[in-house]
């Protein structure tokens, strides 16, 4: 009976009832979801972005549906600090799943800033830093390409999380993205999450103009659902694998199936994104369905799963 099987993860030193959270920009601040699920029968919980001060994002329309996927361009907008803090937390304080708080900056010090002002935070688990984000002039992906830089950017946030996890956002659009990782991890990263989106574009045919205010966007959804599996698994075998640092895969799961694959190549949990817009309450049934698969396979606890796939 899935009943019997064991669906709790240590990931950094957290206990996480099972592998399944939300991403980040797909849910909220806070309990958003909480009309079409009980988001405490979650593993993680990973807020939208926040930065020192309230951003406005960019300029509208700022998603778009495309083929097996969206564009979104939203700019990191969103309420700043102090509201988070004051209008937030209190929320945060009353959930059970390990809550991370997702960071943006446009310096490091701005990082470090956010992060040091929530480390005392008890109704925190720790931080997703965010230095993918292609949809910025300045921050996000900026920090995340050349290894010294994403280096010296873990370091210092790491030092301002005090004790709580620090996981650093990795991006696809780099050259070898193992490099990015092992260059998060000589930083102090505990954990890393992968994929962030890919940069795209959708053209009105008529206007001869991009659909997005900020022309392009980044790509979500099924369509990149084989390449972050395949990205995941070679960070698990290139940087991961011997160190135990845990990775949160995410990058197109809609089903229990996707989840598996992602934990088969190496994923010590997984985050739902943009199927929540689809399908609100899917990270739930992801849930019960990777409960169901182990099952079904005689596997009594998932983390006899992670980092499984044939060598041959």
């Amino acid at each position: 009976m899935d009943e019997n099987v064991d669906m709790t993860v240590d990931f950094a030193g957290i206990r996480l009832a099972n592998p399944v959270w939300t991403a980040s920009g797909t849910c909220g601040y806070a309990d958003e979801l909480a009309d079409f699920m009980d988001v405490n029968c979650l593993g993680g919980f990973t807020t939208k972005s926040i930065t020192a001060k309230p951003r406005k994002g960019n300029a509208t329309p700022r998603i778009v549906e495309t083929d097996s996927g969206m564009l979104n361009a939203i700019g990191l907008a969103n309420i700043g600090l102090d509201k988070f803090i004051e209008e937030k937390l209190p929320v945060l304080e009353k959930m059970s799943a390990a809550v991370f708080v997702n960071v943006a900056g446009q310096t490091i010090d701005e990082y470090a800033a956010v992060v040091q002002r929530l480390s005392g935070e008890k109704a925190i688990a720790g931080f997703e830093l965010n230095i993918s984000c292609p949809n910025v002039k300045k921050g996000g992906i900026s920090f995340g390409t050349e290894p010294g830089q994403v280096k010296e950017i873990t370091s210092a946030v790491k030092e301002a999380a005090g004790e709580k996890v620090l996981m650093v956002k990795l991006s696809p659009a780099v050259t070898d993205i193992s490099v990015i990782a092992r260059a998060a991890v000589e930083g102090g990263a505990d954990a890393l999450s992968l994929i962030n989106t890919f940069t795209a574009m959708v053209i009105d045919i008529e206007s001869r103009r991009p659909v997005l205010g900020n022309r392009t966007g980044g790509l979500s959804g099924p369509a990149i659902k084989p390449i972050a599996v395949y990205l995941i698994n070679k960070i698990y075998n290139e940087v991961t694998k011997d160190s135990g640092i845990p990775i949160l895969g995410m990058g197109g799961i809609r089903t229990a199936s996707d989840a598996v694959e992602f934990i088969i190549a190496g994923a010590s949990s997984v985050a739902v994104g943009t199927a929540n817009f689809i399908e609100p309450d899917c990270a739930w049934k992801i849930v019960e369905g990777i409960k169901k698969y182990c099952a079904r396979n005689n596997i009594t606890t998932i983390t006899e799963l992670i980092g499984t796939l044939s060598q041959e």
